[in-house]
C-alpha cells in the first residue's frame, strides 16, 4: 500500500478532500439546490435557482448524473481498498455532507429521470441504471466510513 511507504500521503489526501466535497457541491450548484454544511455559502440575491433537474437539457441531465456516478464509484473503490482512509474523510465531516447531499440530490434526480419524456426508452433504462448505482454506492460508502470510524474502534 502506498501510504504505509509514504505517510505523507495521508497529508496529501487531507488536502484532497475538500476538493471532492466540492464535486457534490458543484452538483448541487448545477441542479439549482442549496446546499448545506460547513461550506455552505449564501445565494446571491440575483441568482434565482430558475434550473433545476426537472427542467434543464437531457444533456445537462445526463453529464451530471454520469458525474455523480463515476464520483460515487471512485470513492467507494478507494475506501474499500483502503479503510485507514476513513479517519481522513471523517476529519472533514463526510458522514455529514454525503448525508446531506444524497438527501436533496438523489431525490430531485430521482424525480427528474422518471418524469422526463424520452425518444429514447434506453435513455431513460441507462440513466435509472446509473442514479441507483450512485444512490447504492454512496449507502455503501456511508457503511465502510460508519464501519470503520464508529464500529471497529468498538471492537477492538
Amino acid at each position: 500500500n502506498i501510504f504505509t511507504q509514504q505517510p505523507s500521503y495521508f497529508g496529501d489526501l487531507d488536502e484532497t478532500l475538500p476538493t471532492v466535497l466540492q464535486v457534490f457541491n458543484n452538483i448541487l450548484h448545477k441542479c439549482g439546490l442549496q446546499c448545506e454544511g460547513a461550506s455552505a455559502e449564501p445565494q446571491k440575491l440575483e441568482e434565482k435557482a430558475s434550473v433545476t433537474p426537472g427542467n434543464m437539457p437531457l444533456q445537462e441531465l445526463k453529464d451530471i448524473v454520469l458525474y455523480l456516478c463515476d464520483t460515487c464509484t471512485t470513492l467507494w473503490a478507494f475506501l474499500d481498498v483502503f479503510p485507514l482512509a476513513c479517519q481522513t474523510f471523517q476529519k472533514h465531516e463526510f458522514c455529514y455532507r454525503l448525508a446531506s447531499f444524497y438527501e436533496l440530490a438523489i431525490p430531485e434526480l430521482e424525480s427528474a429521470i422518471k418524469k422526463r419524456h424520452y425518444e429514447d426508452n434506453s435513455v431513460f433504462a441507462d440513466l435509472w441504471r446509473r442514479i441507483s448505482h450512485s444512490r447504492r454506492k454512496m449507502m455503501e460508502v456511508f457503511h465502510i466510513l460508519i464501519n470503520q470510524v464508529c464500529l471497529q474502534p468498538i471492537l477492538e
